[in-house]
């Protein structure tokens, strides 16, 4: 199976030639594709200079718009994707690569302690979040360091944000696919300079919208489920309460109780959709 590295790149002149020459070294088959996003620094000169094939942006639109890019421009069967900044060891790609054709995508989930405590801790929420709408245990969800195939991530490209959350996607929509993911264990390197683009509240937000917004598009009971049994237990709570106290059924209990109904008919009926969606989306994967 023919192999190509995309590497998202921004402003990374300082590290990205090094790390062309160890990935050329390591694997010289290997199509190695720098996306450059419209850095300001000699990051393409850099890049092509290391033997990369280098495509630009006109000006800097985001790393996951850059994953997009090399996705599309990827001849590759297998895609590993990772960060030019020097975090991720070229020697792990192997790792990676030696679980395949098994698995349909190998991720790299960065050992405990690798990140800052707040960084740290609002990872391991979100891992939680994640780990219930896919109902499998995911180790790291924002990991930038992975490997899928090609024939698998391209009919995904829609779904795709443009910014640091593209992981976060890639990780939910191949789960809920029902398609087969494998984690194992890296060491990330400090970042060789500059800091990370990431803000904890900003993109935190973020991925708790996409995350949403997966659960929603292929298993909408895992959202509306929950919001219609507390609905209902706030009703049911709101009617002893005002039975008790006033022996009477209250108009805000009757408006719980037709909440919940509703939120778990419209889940019902996304479900379905949802279904119907999938059903589709494989038949025309099929006939491509």
């Amino acid at each position: 199976m023919k192999l190509s590295i995309i590497i998202p790149a921004y402003n990374e002149s300082g590290t990205i030639g090094a790390l062309i020459e160890k990935l050329g070294g390591l694997y010289p088959d290997a199509e190695i594709i720098v996306v450059d996003d419209g850095s300001t620094d000699g990051t393409a000169a850099a890049a092509q200079q290391g033997g990369a094939r280098v495509v630009r942006h006109p000006y800097n639109i985001g790393n996951g718009a850059a994953v997009k890019t090399g996705i599309r421009a990827a001849l590759g069967d297998i895609l590993v994707f990772m960060d030019g900044d020097g975090q991720h060891d070229p020697k792990d790609v192997d790792r990676l690569l030696s679980y395949f054709p098994e698995y349909d995508m190998v991720v790299g989930a960065r050992k405990k302690g690798g990140q800052t405590t707040w960084r740290g801790f609002g990872n391991a929420v979100y891992n939680r979040l994640a780990s219930y709408v896919a109902k499998f245990q995911i180790e790291d969800l924002t990991s930038g360091f992975r490997a899928v195939k090609a024939d698998i991530a391209r009919p995904l490209l829609y779904l795709f944000p443009n910014t640091y959350s593209y992981p976060t996607t890639l990780t939910l929509s191949v789960l809920r696919s029902g398609r087969s993911v494998k984690y194992i264990p890296i060491a990330a390197r400090k970042r060789a300079s500059g800091k990370s683009n990431i803000r904890l509240v900003r993109d935190g937000v973020r991925f708790f919208m996409i995350i949403t917004k997966i659960c929603t598009l292929y298993s909408p009971f895992r959202v509306f489920l929950p919001v219609s049994f507390m609905l209902f237990v706030f009703g049911l709570w709101r009617y002893i309460f005002s039975f008790i106290t006033q022996g009477r059924f209250t108009n805000m209990s009757a408006v719980l109780f037709t909440s919940a109904v509703m939120v778990f008919m419209l889940g019902l009926v996304s479900e379905q959709i949802s279904q119907m969606r999938y059903e589709r989306s494989e038949d025309d994967a099929r006939r491509h």
